[in-house]
Parts: structure tokens; C-alpha cells; sequence
């Protein structure tokens, strides 16, 4: 090759060998970066180096300019560890300077963290939990075509140990199922991972029979070969089919002291070898890019359903008549359809969550991700970047499966609403495996979350329509089984509120549940007030924020409280109550009533009855605080 400039401008049409420093650049940037920051991955970066060089200049459709170009590429590095190389096209960009990137790198309080958040306008998602990044791509890739109806491509750059992964299959699963020839998913197979070597090292055949499997077309190049690497990535976003480029290539190329070494994961260079280093890839270099900007002129279809849209109107049930609440979440969900920027999604329950309601109105924005829950939660994510407001329902229990997605998606500060039907030992006779006793305590501890509880179908209905304008992970716990309602249709469920069902003067406890054991805890009371014994009763249907002033007051003037909660006694109700009385001083008596055992089959009331949930039970626990 000719001697390698140090400084200009690659465009589209820049030659191979232009394209070869910027690699170079690419390598000794993410050495500077790393060694400079005392920690991060460079040998990960030096390997997908010339791969995201040839892409940059000549297939990222991207004006750095304008990152909310509706039109732009997506680039995700599902191998987030890589950051310094993506922080290194940034500098080639021209959006990051030099300067930040060498000193501000994993420092505290500046953008360029050790994986990429958000936090960057050229960044999508927050990616470092390997196996997700590649599973928001499909996700964004689904949004453009089906709901923006946008040209934007959206390119995933995989580590060869993420595909270990279960998401990631479940990833081109979709991808295959749905053709989306818009989604291309570059593979870095660099044969080592953290601790030894990869499980297929460098078989780049299996990659690609898997791949193929799948239903994606599968592209095994020299991931150091940029001319072969160009081809296959301009027959990648050929737009016929979705694409899996395997790229062969070595970790840490460039430097040979690291060059396909272990032990160097996770590793800056030493200052001396980084210098050593950086001299042998042609030393410092300021090259910017510009490369191919996204079409122009072409305006987005209408959104899919979007005509006729009209005002929300919202379910409304008569006092009395017996509905679920899963019910009443699918009825009002159908009403939000109305808003052309609701989309939902469901993972092959739909007839149980009746999430199947929004479908039979608004086909167009309904996602079936079948029996993929981690996906249905990337799907969600990759759609609420794109500015939807996707609501995604499955069983509560099966939530916990895609915890960490759901865990990364704060991170990412998407809105997204769950809904987790078939909550609890309520359920019935399937038994523990279909049982979710531990989501409100999942949910609870995301960053930022909602947790709302419904206790009746008016107040489901509300607090799903609630959910479409909430920030970050908003979460409705539903249950299966009918029972009756208890408010007027057009009731407000202000979030962090709370209904007091049962008030006097001359109450002596106050009772506390939410969902089914709301329906506990007044039959409860009922029975006390046989007895002469005055109950409140707290419907405490938003779990987090809670009601601390309607609990602290109800401390103070009865001075006995009852948590009851179809929930592991870890991180529900109960101790979201405590947390709320704990500032205040407040030291009423307490009992906490909740599932400690294992439950097994059976019919509703026997269950509640014997995990101590039914009437009978709250009412004994009433008695035992008052004889204190």
C-alpha cells in the first residue's frame, strides 16, 4: 500500500487504501483511549477495526450532524466492551474530539463510559449485557419497516462469545421469521473470549450453518480483507434478505505483542507498549469521514392504523359485575389502539393476557414474538426507540426471564409497559411453575420503575391507559380470575395514590392488600365488623411510587396494619409499606401476611386459604395485633 495519510477526509469513494489508515486509526485510538483510562478492551476493539472502518465510510448511511435524521443507519454494538472503537469512529465522525476521547474516557461524570448508553445522541440503546444488542436491532429493524416504513438499515456488530447467548438465536429466529432484509448482523469472530477460547473458535462454517438455520443468509469473510469485507457488506444491504456476516478475524491485530494472545481481555496496553504500539500502526492520525448520507426526498408511509384516529375511550364496567383484571387490561388496550403510536406486543399468550383484543383492532401494530420473552422485551425496546409506546404482556412469571432486558432498558431510559397477567398461588390448579410470586419485587427494583396493581376491571382499565404517558419501565401486575367491581366507571387512579375502601373514626386496624387480597381484606373487615371490631381497608394499587401519607396517617389513627399480598414476602407489599412508614417514625403493629411456602395445585380459595391469604386468615391476624 502507499504511504498512509495522517489527516484529511475519506468519503464514499475513498480508496481501499485510505480506508486501511483509518482502520489504523481506529486501532491506535482505542489503544490511547484505554491505556489513558487505565482500563477497558482494546484487543476487542483491534479486531472488529477494519470491519467498522469499511462500514463507515462506505455503508453507514448516517448524518453525524443530525443523529434524529429519521432516515439514518443504526449502528448498535451489541459487544459493548468494544466502546473504544465505537468512541474512535465518533473522533473519525467528527462528533467527538480528541481530547475527550484520550481524557475522559471511563472517568467519572463524562459521557464516554466504559460500555455506550444513551447518554450519546449517535447511540441507540445501552448494550455490554452481551447476547441484547443484536436483539434490539431486530427490534429497530421491525419499527422501520412495518411502522415507520423508513429505508434506514440497522447494523449489529456481535462478539463471537455473545453467541452463546440464548437471545442472541431467538434474535435471528426473528429476523428469519419476519425477512427483514433490513437488519444485517456482523459477527466478530476472534476466537477468544474472557478466560480461553471461544466454543467455535474460528469455525466461521458453523457460525454460518447456524445463522442459516435460522432463516438468515449467512457471509463468511476475512474480517482483515477490506475489499472482501466491502463486498459482503455491500451485497448485505442489498435489501432481500436478513444478513449475518461472519467475519474471521484476530484479537488484538495490529499489535502483534497481543496479537491472538490470551490473558489480554479486558486489558489496556501498558504505557510503554501502548506507545510501542501506536508507533507501529502509523502513530496519531486525524482522519474524519463522511461517508454516505441517508436517502433524501423520501417521505414515510402513514403509520399502520394511524387512519381515523380518535379520542381514547376506555372500557367501563357496572359495581358489581365480576371481570378480571387481565380482562379489562386487554379491553383498554384495544381503546389506546386509537393512539397511532401504541403498539403491542405478546409472547403467544394472547388469549390469556387478551392482548389478542388489540390485535383483532389494530393488526398492523400487533408483535407476536411467540414463546421469546427476552425478545418480545428487545422488540419493545427497539420500538420505543424509534418514539412508539410499545405495551408487551405475558405471565408474570415468565417476566423473569427477560428480567435483564428489562434491567438494560432502564438503562437505556426507553418508557415501556409490561403487563404480567396470572400473578400469584391465585391462579389455580397449574401450580408453582405458572405462579409469579416474585415480579412485584423484580419490578420494584428496576431504576426508575412503576409498579401498579389493579384491583377490579375499572381500575385496570385506568391504569393501563395511564401506563402510554409515563416515563421509563411502567409495570401492571393483573390477576386470572374474575371478581367484582369495585369502582364507578370514570374513577381517577391518580399514580402514587391509593383508595381507602373502609374508613371511621372508630377504626382499629387497617387492612392493606391489593389485587385479589383487596377482595381479602373487606370480607375481612366484614367479619371483624360482625364482632364489633371498625377495619379500614387500603386498596394500594400503585405498589411503587406508594401512597406513604394515606399509610402514615392509617398508622397513627388505627396503630395496627395488615399487609396482605399474593407475593413472596420479599420486596412486595409489605416491605414497600415499611419503607413508607420507616421515615415518619411511625411504629405501628404489624403483620405481614404472604406466600413463604411452596404452593402446589389446587383451587383458588384452597391455595389463598393455605399460603394464609383468605378472609379468615387476615381477620385472625387483626385479632392477634389488637390483643397486643
Amino acid at each position: 500500500m502507499t504511504a498512509a495519510p495522517t489527516t484529511g477526509t475519506l468519503g464514499p469513494d475513498s480508496d481501499l487504501d485510505r480506508v486501511f489508515a483509518l482502520a489504523q486509526q481506529l486501532r491506535a485510538d482505542s489503544i490511547r483511549a484505554s491505556t489513558a483510562a487505565g482500563s477497558g478492551h482494546p484487543t476487542s476493539s483491534l479486531s472488529a477495526a477494519d470491519l467498522m472502518a469499511v462500514l463507515m465510510t462506505r455503508h453507514l448511511r448516517y448524518d453525524w450532524a443530525d443523529p434524529d435524521q429519521p432516515d439514518n443507519d443504526h449502528l448498535i454494538f451489541s459487544k459493548g466492551h468494544a466502546s473504544p472503537l465505537l468512541y474512535a469512529m465518533f473522533k473519525a465522525a467528527g462528533v467527538v474530539r480528541d481530547e475527550e476521547l484520550t481524557t475522559s474516557y471511563r472517568r467519572f461524570g463524562h459521557r464516554l463510559q466504559g460500555h455506550p448508553t444513551p447518554v450519546l445522541p449517535w447511540v441507540d440503546v445501552a448494550t455490554g449485557s452481551l447476547g441484547q444488542g443484536i436483539a434490539y436491532g431486530v427490534g429497530i429493524a421491525l419499527a422501520g419497516r412495518d411502522l415507520e416504513r423508513r429505508p434506514y438499515r440497522v447494523w449489529v456488530l456481535c462478539g463471537d462469545s455473545e453467541t452463546a447467548e440464548g437471545s442472541v438465536w431467538e434474535a435471528l429466529d426473528r429476523a428469519g421469521h419476519h425477512r427483514l432484509a433490513n437488519f444485517v448482523a456482523v459477527v466478530d469472530v476472534n476466537r477468544l473470549g474472557q478466560s480461553g477460547p471461544t466454543e467455535l473458535e474460528w469455525d466461521t462454517d458453523a457460525y454460518a450453518r447456524r445463522a442459516e438455520a435460522f432463516g438468515c443468509r449467512a457471509l463468511v469473510v476475512d474480517g482483515h480483507d477490506l475489499a472482501e469485507i466491502d463486498r459482503a457488506l455491500t451485497v448485505a444491504a442489498d435489501g432481500t434478505a436478513p444478513t449475518v456476516v461472519v467475519a474471521r478475524t484476530v484479537k488484538g491485530r495490529g499489535v502483534p505483542e497481543v496479537a491472538d494472545r490470551e490473558g489480554w481481555h479486558g486489558k489496556p496496553l501498558p504505557e510503554e507498549m501502548a506507545d510501542r504500539a501506536v508507533a507501529g500502526l502509523g502513530g496519531v492520525r486525524h482522519l474524519t469521514v463522511e461517508g454516505p448520507r441517508p436517502p433524501a426526498g423520501r417521505p414515510a408511509g402513514p403509520l399502520p392504523g394511524s387512519g381515523g384516529a380518535g379520542p381514547v375511550e376506555l372500557p367501563r364496567y357496572e359495581v358489581g359485575d365480576e371481570v378480571a383484571t387481565r380482562v379489562a387490561f386487554g379491553a383498554a388496550l384495544a381503546a389506546l389502539g386509537a393512539r397511532p403510536e401504541v403498539v403491542a406486543l405478546d409472547a403467544e399468550v394472547g388469549n390469556s393476557t387478551h392482548s389478542e383484543e388489540f390485535r383483532k383492532a389494530y393488526p398492523e401494530r400487533f408483535f407476536q414474538t411467540y414463546i421469546a420473552e427476552q425478545q418480545m422485551i428487545a422488540d419493545a425496546v427497539g420500538m420505543a426507540v424509534r418514539g412508539f409506546r410499545p405495551y408487551a404482556s405475558t405471565f408474570a412469571a415468565f417476566l423473569t426471564r427477560a428480567h435483564d432486558f428489562i434491567r438494560m432498558a432502564a438503562v437505556s431510559r426507553v418508557p415501556l409497559a409490561l403487563c404480567g397477567t396470572h400473578s400469584g398461588v391465585e391462579i389455580g390448579a397449574d401450580g408453582p411453575s405458572q405462579m409469579g410470586v416474585e415480579d412485584l419485587a423484580m419490578m420494584r427494583a428496576v431504576l426508575g420503575s412503576t409498579v401498579l396493581y389493579p384491583s377490579d376491571a375499572t381500575s385496570a382499565a385506568a391504569l393501563t391507559a395511564a401506563m402510554a404517558d409515563l416515563d421509563g419501565i411502567t409495570y401492571l401486575r393483573a390477576t386470572r380470575g374474575a371478581y367484582p367491581v369495585l369502582y364507578a366507571a370514570g374513577e381517577e387512579f391518580p399514580v402514587g395514590g391509593s383508595k381507602t375502601l373502609r374508613h371511621s373514626a372508630e377504626d382499629r386496624v387497617t387492612l392493606v392488600g391489593a389485587g385479589v387480597t383487596l377482595h381479602a381484606c373487606l370480607a375481612a373487615a366484614d367479619e371483624l365488623a360482625g364482632e364489633g371490631v371498625r377495619a379500614r381497608v387500603v386498596d394500594l394499587y400503585s405498589v411503587k411510587p406508594v401512597d406513604a401519607g394515606t399509610l402514615v396517617r392509617a398508622a397513627r389513627e388505627t396503630g395496627a396494619l395488615v399487609v396482605a399480598e399474593d407475593h413472596h414476602p420479599e420486596g412486595g407489599i409489605g416491605e414497600a409499606v415499611l419503607s413508607a412508614l420507616a421515615p415518619s417514625g411511625d411504629r405501628p403493629a404489624f403483620a405481614h401476611l404472604a406466600v413463604t411456602g411452596l404452593p402446589g395445585s389446587g383451587g383458588t380459595e384452597e391455595l389463598l386459604d393455605a399460603a394464609g391469604l383468605s378472609p379468615a386468615h387476615i381477620a385472625r391476624a387483626a385479632r392477634a395485633l389488637l390483643a397486643r
